[in-house]
């Protein structure tokens, strides 16, 4: 995997100040030597100051115009961003800049720009009555993927390799590999430079990784895929090992001492690495007091040392289908760091003080050591809970949700959008088969702890606003009504008719009307694509989906670097950098996180899919309910709720009679016509792991008598 270089610690503020400069209405266009002067860059500094413009130049903060002036991309009508392709041979420019909007880009207009790319783009002028921003690339600033997997073939003339990657419809041309050539097999491809889009995409076959029905292989090119790294380097696997188990009592004496006060953790039942921990006291006046306490990370982790370099690098842990690839060497993320319980451990602690009706009275924060001395799985926390308090720590449990509960309601009656859905889990055997689908439910066990994180780091972040201290924000944008109106549109389609959707309010209402409906998870994904993703900011812009005007993230730093970095913030006196050094960690934790997130959902449905191929080899055919998303003249897009998986229902046979106007499909003989929304009972026909596909057939009725 390319690792960025960390930032140089700049001693001067010339780094920091430069977007601001060019930013102001009144700026005018310089070249180095004056942009140098203007930013008072001493003699000294004036290479470091090259190599800063030249970076800047290679990530799109900077650009030059006709006279090759510095100029930011924004004065040039440009915006920079990545591009983000459809299957469907579309993509959306998501720009870099959160104040940015996103826009359309046909595939004719990616130029030579692939799915994930950073690019420069243009708008380009409405057509007609299109209201859509459009736009196209113009240049290339940096490929996401050096490396590609898919399937070798051959043809008359060349070898090539057929992506596995959907988003990215291009064969590469390949090298001839050395005998014997593995034909059919998974292969990884080092791509060559690509400068044309009317040139053939070229590359040469690195690895061969076997065949694509042999085990473990489905989940080995997913890493290669997106260039996961699977091992740590020697120097940070030897600062890990060289950090003493034992903590000092020196280090324990100038801590806050929350031992003696009842302390508890509620994780999955798989789960190793334990972030949080909960503790809690009524105060004589009644107030309620709750202590957060997070892993202290940044005890054991501490800047430009070989664990920041990588763990900065890596930006987050990914939670694979069978694995886990954590941003942390395991003596630290699932020991040291890791809040096991009945021993003691260093945390960072947020307490706060809130009134019985979820009112934030006062907090403060606090560098402690704890002793857990409980560890519940969600399911033995939600035992308790659905049971009437008998016990001292029943009665500790109920009295943690109660407050956590009143804090939900709280947070729905300011406007936040409850979006939680069930988590499907893909149980595996020992061989990486899987065996059944489970669904975890959303409930409260999982509540009490949500509420107490989302309250952390709420007042963490109003905390560092106060300070007036450079920072890292979770933000989640207004989202682009265009959007928004289209999937009201989807929505209604489905039988579930709402109001204008720009009012937060009305979104609010179609959620609850879809609740405990076969539709349920499908609104909730539809609404979630319409809207904005969710990234890191040094602007504290505020989050849409959670209504809180300050957010950040701080609650789990064995996993995300940015809840690292929120903790210097918070704790340390030097801060973790001035504002343009945040700008660009925020920039690449936000890709970073991308990356890990596309790469969890696509090996979960990898195994989904090869779940369901099992089905469709089975003699006995299982039925399961399918709820109508979206009529096609090619037929039925469907989507099972209890597994959370969409395929095609084909209709290729000339028995069904696509009627446009009104969006349905009608059977020829049955005179049965099929709608959005529509529940139906379908079979598995094929799946296409290949391409990522899943074909269902309408299961036939059943004979008279059964």
């Amino acid at each position: 995997m390319a690792r960025p270089a960390p930032s140089a610690e700049a001693s001067s503020h010339w780094r920091d100040a430069l977007g601001p400069l060019l930013a102001q209405a009144q700026y005018h266009p310089l070249d180095e030597a004056a942009l140098a002067r203007k930013l008072g860059v001493p003699a000294g500094e004036q290479d470091a100051f090259r190599d800063f413009l030249a970076e800047q130049e290679r990530t799109g903060g900077v650009m030059r115009d006709a006279k090759k002036r510095f100029v930011s991309a924004k004065s040039l009508g440009l915006c920079v961003g990545h591009l983000q392709m459809n299957e469907r041979g579309f993509g959306f420019l998501v720009a870099s800049d959160p104040a940015e909007a996103d826009f359309y880009i046909a595939g004719e207009d990616t130029s030579n720009a692939l799915h994930g790319d950073l690019v420069v783009a243009r708008l380009k002028p409405a057509r007609g009555r299109e209201t859509r921003r459009r736009g196209e690339v113009v240049r290339l600033l940096q490929r996401k993927r050096r490396q590609l997997v898919g399937v070798l073939n051959r043809n008359a003339q060349f070898y090539f390799v057929r992506p596995d990657e959907a988003r990215i419809p291009r064969d590469v041309r390949v090298d001839a590999p050395a005998e014997p050539a593995p034909l059919g097999q998974k292969v990884v491809v080092q791509l060559h430079e690509w400068n044309s889009p009317h040139a053939p995409l070229t590359g040469h076959v690195v690895e061969a990784l076997g065949a694509p029905d042999a085990p473990g292989v489905d989940l080995l090119s997913i890493i290669h895929k997106y260039d996961l790294p699977t091992s740590f380097p020697e120097a940070v696997e030897q600062q890990a090992a060289d950090i003493p188990a034992r903590i000092s009592e020196m280090e324990i004496e100038r801590r806050e001492d929350f031992r003696k006060i009842f302390t508890f953790t509620i994780d999955p039942d798989d789960a190793k690495d334990f972030d949080d921990a909960l503790s809690y006291r009524i105060l004589p006046d009644g107030l309620f007091e709750v202590y957060i306490h997070i892993a202290d990370v940044s005890h054991y982790v501490t800047p430009r040392t070989p664990l920041d370099v990588e763990a900065r690098s890596r930006g987050n842990s990914i939670y694979l289908v069978d694995r886990v690839i954590p941003m942390l060497p395991e003596k630290l993320s699932n020991g040291l760091c890791s809040l096991q319980p009945n021993v003691d451990r260093l945390v960072k602690t947020a307490v706060v003080t809130l009134d019985p009706q979820g009112e934030i009275r006062s907090f403060r924060f606090a560098e402690g050591v704890i002793h857990s001395e409980k560890r519940f799985t969600y399911q033995e926390a939600l035992t308790l809970l659905q049971q009437a308090p008998s016990t001292s720590l029943g009665r500790d449990v109920h009295a943690m949700n109660r407050m956590a509960q009143t804090l939900r309601k709280r947070r729905f009656a300011r406007g936040a959008l409850d979006l939680e859905m069930a988590e499907i889990k893909v149980r595996l055997d020992a061989n990486g088969v899987p065996v059944r689908l489970e669904k975890m439910e959303y409930d409260e066990s999982h509540q009490l702890i949500e509420e107490f994180m989302l309250l952390a780091n709420e007042v963490v972040a109003l905390e560092i606003k106060r300070r007036s201290r450079p920072g890292i924000y979770r933000i989640h944008e207004n989202p682009d009504p265009t959007r928004l109106e289209e999937f009201r549109a989807q929505a209604k389609a489905m039988g579930f008719p709402c109001g204008d959707l720009t009012k937060k309010g009305e979104i609010q209402k179609l959620l609850v009307s879809s609740r405990g409906k076969p539709g349920e998870d499908a609104i909730k994904i539809g609404l979630l694509k319409s809207l904005k993703r969710a990234v890191y900011s040094p602007k504290p812009l505020g989050h849409f989906g959670l209504s809180k005007i300050n957010y950040t993230h701080f609650t789990s730093p064995i996993r995300r670097y940015s809840d690292l970095v929120v903790h210097r913030i918070l704790f340390s006196r030097e801060g973790a950098g001035g504002y343009d050094e945040l700008s660009r960690l925020a920039l690449h934790l936000s890709t970073s996180e991308r990356t890990a997130s596309e790469a969890e959902q696509e090996s979960v449905k990898l195994k989904k899919l090869e779940y369901f191929e099992i089905q469709a080899r089975s003699r006995e055919r299982a039925t399961f309910n399918a709820m109508i998303l979206e009529v096609r003249e090619k037929g039925l897009l469907v989507q099972l709720p209890e597994f959370q998986v969409q395929g095609l229902v084909p209709t290729g046979s000339g028995d069904y009679i696509f009627q446009a106007q009104r969006l349905e499909l009608l059977d020829r003989r049955s005179k049965r016509a099929y709608r959005a929304g529509q529940t139906v009972a379908v079979e598995v026909a094929t799946v296409d792991l290949a391409r990522n596909q899943i074909d269902f057939r309408l299961a036939p009725a059943p004979s008279p008598g059964r």
